[in-house]
């Protein structure tokens, strides 16, 4: 698929990636925080997880646009 787009969506793909993996490597930690403080609020954490999946959907998506597609 990355066969049709340019340079500077390759470019703009590939920094989009690093940023969210980025958000996804601190709300890892910040969960991880979370949980070892007393009184954690389990709202919260469910709604962080719940961004942290979003996250990986769409680096997965965003990782699929820079794989070519291969015909087998």
């Amino acid at each position: 698929m990355s066969a049709g787009l340019s340079q500077e969506e390759i470019r703009r793909i590939k920094t989009r990636i690093v940023e969210l993996e980025l958000e996804h490597r601190d709300l890892d930690q910040l969960i991880e925080q979370l949980v070892r403080s007393p009184g954690f609020e389990e709202l919260h954490i469910k709604r962080l997880k719940k961004r942290k999946l979003q996250i990986k959907d769409e680096l997965a998506k965003l990782e699929d646009k820079l794989i070519p597609d291969i015909l087998a």
